[in-house]
C-alpha cells in the first residue's frame, strides 16, 4: 500500500513538472499578455486534474481493487450475513483509506455503512438499488441519499460463479465537495461543472447548481448554454467556446471523465483585454489542454495497472510472506483454466502446539517462517506454496501426476525431517505429516483439499512424519 501511495505521489510530481515546463515554453514563445494568461490558466488546469484523480478516480480504483477481495465476497455470499464481521471490515477500510464505504447485500437486502448504520433495501422505497441492479454497467457513479446528498461509486460484486452478490463502494457527502470546490474557486477564480450522461449537473463549484431534494439542474437550464447553437458545433463539443456567464466572458474547456461517462466543463474568466487575444492564442491554449489531458489519461492508466500492488496486501500471509488462501485459490483457478492436471499436497507440522506451549508463540512464528523458506526454496518451476492456516501449508503442483506429487511430498518430508529449526533460544528437530490428492478435471479446490485432508489425518493416525495419498474414485 505504501509503495502504491509513493508511486501515486511521484506520478503527480512528474505531472506537475511537465505542466510547469509547458508553461515556461509558452512564456518564451508568446507575448507578455499571452504568457500571463497561459500561466494563470495552467495554475487552474493542474489542480483540476489533481482534483479529478484524488476525489473521483482514486476512490474508483480503490473500490475496484477491494471489490475483488475474497474476504468481501465471502461475507456477501453467506445466506446468514455476519453483520458484526461486515461492520468490522467496513470500519477497518474507512480507517485505512480515509473514505466512507458501504455494502448493499442481495442476500439480506440491507445496506451496511462504515459509520455503523444500516438501511433496509425495500423495493419502492430505495430506488437506486433495484434500478442499478438491472443496468448492464458494473461501475456506476451517482448522487443519492437526499436528506444528506452523497456522491456514490457503486460496484456490482459477483461470486466465482458469476452470481450477483450486491453492491460495494464508497460515498462522500456533497457538503465536503462544496468545501473543496469553494477553496478551489477562491484560489484560482475558475468555475467547473460535472455533468452525467443525461446532462444532469452532478457536481459543480457553484453551490446553487448542486442537487437538492432529489432535483437535478441540467446543463440545458444554464443561461450561457441556452445561447449556444449546439447543433452547429463539431460533434457537439463545447471546447474552445467563448460564452457570457455572470456578466463576464469565459472560455470553456471540455474534459471527458470516461470511467463514469461524465464530462467536466472548465470555465475560464477572461478580462476585457483578454477577449481581444488572437485566435492563434486560443488554439495554442486548446493544444496545451489536449497535451495535459493526454498526460492525465496516461496517469489514469498507470494508476490502474499499478493498483495491483494494493492487491498484494490481500493475497500475502503477513508472517511467512507466502501466498494466503485467496492467492492460492486464484492460482488454482488459473491452472484449471489452462487445462492442467494439478497435484495437491497438504502439510501439517507435527506437534506444533507443543512448540508454542514450551517455547512461546514468538518461537513458533520463527519456526513457521523457517519452514516456509525451506518449502519455497524447494519448489519446482510453476509450483505454488501458500500458508493454508495455522501450522498448515498447501502446495499446488501443475502438470503433475498423482505418482509425481507423492514423490515430491516424500522429498519434502525428508528435507524437513533433516532440517534444524531455531526458536531464537533453542534448536528443534521438526517433522510434518503430508496428505496428497490430485485432480485432472474441473473440480472445486475445496473438494481436492478435502481428499488431501483425509490423507493427512490418515498420516497422523499412522504415526506422523508420513506421506499418505487419497484420490477421488474417478481417478
Amino acid at each position: 500500500m505504501n509503495a502504491f501511495r509513493t508511486l501515486h505521489r511521484s506520478i503527480l510530481i512528474l505531472f506537475a513538472v511537465v505542466v510547469i515546463s509547458i508553461v515556461t515554453l509558452v512564456h518564451f514563445t508568446a507575448s507578455k499578455i499571452v504568457a500571463e494568461q497561459s500561466r494563470a490558466q495552467q495554475q487552474s488546469i493542474s489542480p483540476a486534474i489533481t482534483l479529478i484523480i484524488d476525489h473521483l478516480l482514486e476512490p474508483l480504483h480503490v473500490s475496484k481493487t477491494l471489490g475483488k477481495a475474497k474476504e468481501l465476497q465471502n461475507l456477501m455470499k453467506n445466506k446468514e450475513i455476519d453483520e458484526s464481521a461486515m461492520f468490522s471490515m467496513l470500519e477497518r477500510l474507512e480507517n485505512e483509506f480515509n473514505m466512507e464505504f458501504f455494502i448493499a447485500s442481495e442476500s439480506s437486502r440491507i445496506q451496511y455503512n462504515s459509520d455503523g448504520s444500516q438501511l433496509a433495501l425495500v423495493e419502492g422505497e430505495v430506488d437506486w438499488y433495484f434500478r442499478y441492479k438491472e443496468v448492464p454497467k458494473d461501475a456506476i457513479a451517482d448522487i443519492g441519499q437526499w436528506q444528506d446528498p452523497h456522491f456514490y461509486i457503486d460496484l456490482k460484486i459477483y461470486d466465482s460463479k458469476g452470481e450477483f452478490l450486491g453492491f460495494f463502494g464508497t460515498s462522500k457527502s456533497l457538503d465536503s465537495f462544496v468545501d473543496i470546490f469553494d477553496q478551489y474557486k477562491r484560489q484560482y477564480g475558475y468555475d467547473f461543472i460535472f455533468v452525467d450522461q443525461d446532462n444532469n449537473i452532478a457536481l459543480s463549484s457553484d453551490p446553487d447548481l448542486i442537487v437538492e431534494n432529489a432535483t437535478f439542474k441540467t446543463l440545458e437550464s444554464l443561461d450561457w448554454y441556452q445561447d449556444i447553437d449546439v447543433d452547429s458545433l463539431p460533434e457537439g463539443s463545447l471546447n474552445n467556446l467563448l460564452v457570457k456567464t455572470s456578466g463576464m466572458d469565459a472560455l470553456i474547456a471540455e474534459v471527458k471523465v470516461d470511467p463514469f461517462g461524465w464530462t467536466m466543463y472548465l470555465l475560464t474568466p477572461l478580462q476585457d483585454r483578454q477577449t481581444e487575444i488572437s485566435r492563434s492564442f486560443i488554439i495554442s491554449v486548446v493544444t496545451l489542454l489536449v497535451i495535459i489531458f493526454a498526460l492525465f489519461m496516461l496517469i489514469y492508466h498507470l494508476l490502474y495497472y499499478f493498483k495491483q500492488d494494493m492487491q498484494k496486501n490481500f493475497q500475502t500471509d503477513p508472517l511467512t510472506r507466502l501466498p494466503n488462501r485467496n492467492k492460492v485459490e486464484l492460482r488454482y483457478a488459473e491452472m484449471l483454466d489452462k487445462g492442467l492436471q494439478v497435484g495437491l499436497i497438504l502439510i501439517d507440522i507435527d506437534h506444533f502446539k507443543a512448540v508454542n506451549d514450551t517455547h512461546g508463540h514468538n518461537a513458533g512464528d520463527n519456526v513457521l517462517k523457517q519452514i516456509a523458506n525451506m518449502l519455497n526454496n524447494h519448489l519446482r518451476h510453476g509450483d505454488v506454496v501458500g500458508r493454508w492456516g495455522g501450522e498448515e501449508f498447501l502446495l499446488l503442483l501443475p502438470d503433475t501426476s498423482p505418482e509425481q506429487a507423492y514423490e515430491v511430498a516424500q522429498k519434502l518430508r525428508e528435507y524437513m525431517s533433516q532440517m534444524t529449526a531455531s526458536t531464537g533460544s533453542a534448536s528443534l528437530q521438526v517433522t510434518a505429516s503430508f496428505g496428497v490428492s490430485h485432480t485432472d478435471t474441473q473440480r472445486p479446490l475445496t473438494e481436492v483439499v478435502g481428499y488431501a485432508d483425509d490423507a493427512l489425518y490418515q498420516a497422523k493416525r499412522d504415526g506422523r512424519n508420513i506421506v499418505r495419498m487419497q484420490l477421488s474414485k474417478s481417478e
